[in-house]
């Protein structure tokens, strides 16, 4: 992940839960953009601003929140539950946040598809009946996710992982980004 905050690239910190952090900062950003569509009078012609944040929205759930998701759970998630392994009341509190995380992984995606479609032909100027009471409920709820990972499940991911499970994160993080071509040999 970078310091961009619409981003979920791999960067180059050495604390690669700060990526995660920074990656966070856009995501706010943006379901922060979402509530404000929520309660936006939508009128025929779409006005220019709903379309602008629409279209804004529609690429950012696709190209960052989804790979966000997986980042974690493939990368972050698998370093903190191997690092789990060890046992301990920290070990388990952890893994118990992390099988919270990812429901509300699923949760969020399945909320966002509800509304997906209208923010879509929002994005293209046209009228569309988007359900604002979803919409503002996706918003709250993924900020309040995106808050419980910033108060309580990176600061305990740094402390069960320490120096050594940061770095094999980071390397994770790293090798995940980088993209190597290899020429096929026959």
């Amino acid at each position: 992940m970078t310091t961009e905050p619409n981003s979920a690239s791999a960067g180059s910190n050495e604390d690669p839960l700060t990526d995660f952090s920074n990656c966070h900062v856009g995501i706010i950003k943006n379901f922060e953009r979402l509530r404000t569509l929520s309660l936006t009078e939508i009128e025929s012609p779409v006005q220019d601003d709903v379309k602008a944040s629409a279209k804004k929205l529609y690429a950012f759930f696709r190209d960052v929140v989804l790979e966000h998701h997986s980042e974690e759970e493939q990368e972050l998630f698998a370093e903190v539950k191997d690092s789990a392994r060890k046992g301990g009341d920290d070990a388990a509190k952890a893994l118990g946040m992390i099988d919270q995380l990812v429901r509300e992984h699923r949760s969020l995606e399945a909320q966002w598809k509800a509304i997906e479609s209208d923010i879509k032909q929002l994005s293209k100027g046209k009228l569309a009946s988007l359900d604002q009471e979803a919409a503002g409920k996706l918003a709250d709820d993924y900020l309040a996710h995106a808050n419980f990972e910033e108060q309580e499940f990176l600061p305990l991911s740094a402390k069960l992982l320490g120096e050594r499970g940061l770095s094999s994160l980071g390397l994770s993080l790293h090798m995940r980004h980088t993209h190597v071509s290899i020429p096929n040999y026959i």
